[in-house]
Parts: C-alpha cells; structure tokens; sequence
C-alpha cells in the first residue's frame, strides 16, 4: 500500500502498532484518528485497527502509575 522509501513494514506482523516507518496519510485530529500508509488506523488512546480487521486494543496505564495534580 505504501510507495515511500524504505518502505514500513508489514501491518500484518502489528503487535506493535505505531510502525516507525509509516507515514500517516490521513490526519483527523478532531475524531482522535490517522491513517497510517500501511493501512493501519491508530486512534488516540493508542488502540488501533489493523487492515484485516484485527483490533488490537489500547495500551493502558495503571490508575497507580498516574501522576496526581496537586
């Protein structure tokens, strides 16, 4: 799908899912998601969906490791 050089890699070995490589061909910051090249959608909350459909789900920070405002 991309045509950039080096080309990213593939989406279908994603676990990890912000590929270094890829570019986001599609921003829409307002709706809290990017198309990257390789045809992965990452959403904000660092989900994404993957192009066979594959959902790979938000990386969440335990509520213990959170920094409180004072």
């Amino acid at each position: 799908m991309c045509s950039h050089q080096p080309s990213c890699p593939s989406a279908d070995r994603s676990e990890r899912v912000h590929h270094d490589d890829a570019h986001i061909v599609a921003s829409h910051p307002e709706q809290g998601w990017y198309l990257l090249c390789d045809g992965v959608i990452v959403f904000d909350d660092t989900g994404a969906l993957l192009p066979d459909g594959r959902v790979v789900a938000p990386h969440r920070v335990p509520a213990e490791q959170l920094a409180i405002a004072a």
